[in-house]
């Protein structure tokens, strides 16, 4: 952007914007009381002389116009050869310059290319009135005006260089001599050139048509104490110019130099902000775009830059039409937006990365709460409340054994992903993996009221999950795959760890060492899922958990209690059919009954021939014995579900050497 502007690539547009400004402000009655004369179309059809006029009537017209005595005179026509109509003719003309004595007359610079050899010179000229007629003339003053790059007239010169001298150009003199003939004006200011603060577009001014003067059809009191302006404004004399007022088409030089005059006059050209402060002003737009684009979200930072625009637009608006300062706005308007672009698609680029990166820790519903709330989320280590997932795979080392290790690759990444899946559908964060191992977390980064029972959710659909991928992988290798859960509840220091090269979102203390325990416990107790005190505290009456007993934990004083969480439906977990029967004592009442079938499993039994009027939610006592057994089982459940005279019962409480009875028994029979 700055290259840009210092080499005035936005020139054009900058230039297209003033413009709109002046269309924006309108047009505003004039100030000095300037009239012009004008050689017009109604003048050539009235007079019906050929251009150009009889040096004569022009003195004619200043006769008229003197004798109303006017402040100044400026002729703008040029009058450098000999009239063709013979000297008599320039002599009129002299000579009522020289009766009038407040006459300005136009000369201009016309440069030159000469050729010396195969080089081209320029060399100024200039194009001066005859001797004759500028004898007698107030002041001589160049009327040349250039236009900028796009061909509009906008600005004025103070001096021009005529030949060998700089002389002061045409409206400068006209306002320094309505000045000395008493009319109050502005100081002059000390620069090179003005812009123009235009009226207006054609006719702003008041004009009088030439053979209306010359005709007697005007009073010469008209131009009493005004600066009379003589020149044409006939197209076909192509002395029509571009100006801001775009929409109303050209206007004629003559009228632009009463716009200049008047501008003098009044003292408010136009000032334009200096490029210093116009690069200043970019550097504070991008920077500012950048910093509302960094620490907004998108649509926000769009709304807030948009803003900023607005007011940028109101203040040159308001700086143009109140003060007269001209604020270049499209290049603070391009810093703005490549501040913003530049940041979103910057952010967008760390945003998709941050996004891979996380992806493997969140689920997408998690990371896209991060990515939209980044600055509530802290990923920095601090202590919080969490849950704790461990999972692995039992066995693992001697599936691997038998399996190559291409197909335990593939197998993994099923396992793997298909846990992965669970623990975001529960809005659990993935911790890491640790060869077959999983951890998760629940509760981190965001706040979770019930995490502790998506945790125990999570860990019931890996047992279900698990099945399901052990049966494909049965089918095609032969092998079973088994997993345990571990679960605990209580503060972990939590956040991104790690070196500089590499960082994971983690937790560590206690509580995660006590789930990891945990998992490796449940191959022991051969329960699917076990959890911490504190973690089925946590959920109470929402589960059906039995306890297990106290364990010694390396690190902890006490022993531990640890529970069981059973199954919702113990028919979807791996059982086998007893061919001796079961007896189910009722703990209310007392009644007994012996049950035709009982199929144990991790979390229970399945039995045929309950009565009729034992109902769901019923507290038993079961005694399972018989030659398939390796041992009397005894354990007290719950009735969870009813269909005729089939049901299933939920351990809540296995006497002390039953678990290894359950475990044994359920891992030497097939799964149904």
């Amino acid at each position: 952007m700055v290259t840009l502007t210092l080499l005035g690539a936005l020139d054009t547009v900058e230039l297209g914007t003033l413009n709109r400004l002046f269309e924006l402000r309108g047009q505003r009655s004039p100030t000095a009381p300037i009239i012009i004369v004008t050689i017009d179309e109604d003048s050539f059809h009235e007079l019906n002389l050929p251009w150009p006029f009889p040096r004569a009537l022009h003195g004619k017209l200043l006769d008229v116009i003197s004798s109303g005595r006017p402040l100044v005179i400026g002729v703008d026509l040029l009058f450098p050869e000999p009239s063709p109509r013979g000297p008599h003719d320039d002599a009129e003309l002299g000579a009522a310059v020289a009766r009038a004595g407040n006459v300005v007359l136009g000369a201009a610079r016309a440069d030159t290319v000469e050729y010396i050899g195969n080089r081209a010179v320029e060399k100024a000229a200039s194009t001066m009135p005859l001797p004759v007629i500028r004898r007698g003339a107030a002041a001589v003053a160049p009327i040349n005006m250039y236009p900028d790059i796009d061909a509009h007239l906008r600005r004025a010169p103070s001096h021009v260089v005529l030949g060998e001298t700089r002389e002061m150009a045409f409206d400068w003199v006209l306002h320094r001599l309505a000045a000395a003939h008493g009319l109050t004006v502005s100081p002059r200011p000390s620069v090179d050139e003005i812009i123009i603060n235009f009226r207006g577009g054609p006719r702003t001014f008041p004009w009088v048509p030439y053979h209306r003067v010359v005709g007697g059809e005007v009073r010469p009191e008209t131009f009493r104490d005004a600066i009379v302006l003589i020149g044409p404004t006939s197209v076909v004399l192509h002395d029509v110019f571009p100006t801001p007022f775009a929409s109303t088409g050209t206007m004629s030089g003559v009228e632009i130099h009463a716009n200049v005059i008047d501008t003098l006059v009044r003292g408010d050209r136009i000032r334009p902000v200096p490029r210093a402060v116009s690069l200043v002003g970019m550097a504070i737009a991008a920077l500012g775009a950048a910093g509302l684009a960094a620490r907004l979200r998108v649509a926000r930072a769009f709304v807030a830059v948009a803003l900023v625009w607005v007011a940028l637009a109101a203040g040159t608006v308001a700086a143009f039409i109140v003060v007269h300062v001209w604020f270049q706005a499209i290049g603070i308007t391009l810093a703005l937006v490549l501040g913003y672009g530049a940041t979103v698609v910057d952010n967008y680029v760390r945003e998709q990365r941050e996004r891979r990166r996380l992806s493997q820790f969140f689920s997408p519903d998690v990371l896209n709460e991060i990515v939209r709330h980044r600055a509530d989320v802290s990923l920095g280590s601090r202590r919080r409340m969490v849950t704790v997932l461990f999972s692995d795979i039992r066995g693992f080392t001697s599936i691997s054994e038998k399996v190559e290790p291409e197909q335990v690759a593939e197998m993994l990444r099923e396992y793997l992903t298909e846990m992965t899946e669970v623990v975001f559908r529960h809005g659990g964060t993935v911790d890491k993996y640790i060869g077959d191992c999983i951890m998760a977390l629940y509760n981190a980064p965001f706040e979770d009221a019930d995490h502790a029972a998506k945790a125990i959710l999570t860990g019931l659909e890996f047992q279900e999950r698990t099945l399901a991928v052990s049966a494909r992988w049965e089918a095609k290798l032969g092998v079973q795959i088994r997993n345990g859960v571990g679960i605990n509840t209580g503060e972990a220091v939590v956040g991104t760890m790690g070196s500089r090269q590499r960082l994971e979102y983690t937790a560590i203390g206690d509580t995660v060492n006590l789930a990891a325990r945990l998992e490796s416990l449940t191959k022991d107790y051969g329960t699917g899922i076990i959890v911490s005190e504190a973690t089925a505290e946590a959920v109470r009456g929402r589960f059906f958990t039995r306890e297990l007993g106290e364990v010694s934990v390396k690190g902890k004083a006490l022993p531990v209690k640890i529970f069981a969480v059973l199954p919702s439906d113990i028919r979807k977990y791996p059982r086998a059919t007893l061919t001796t029967a079961a007896t189910l004592v009722a703990v209310d009442g007392g009644r007994t009954c012996v049950v035709r079938t009982c199929d144990v499993g991790q979390g229970g039994v399945s039995v045929t021939g309950l009565p009729d009027d034992w109902p769901a939610g019923l507290a038993l006592e079961i005694r399972c014995d018989g030659a398939t057994l390796p041992r009397t089982l005894a354990a007290q459940g719950t009735i969870i579900w009813r269909r005729g005279d089939a049901a299933g019962i939920a351990f809540t409480t296995v006497e002390p050497d039953g678990e290894p009875v359950i475990a044994e028994y359920v891992s030497g029979h097939k799964p149904r």
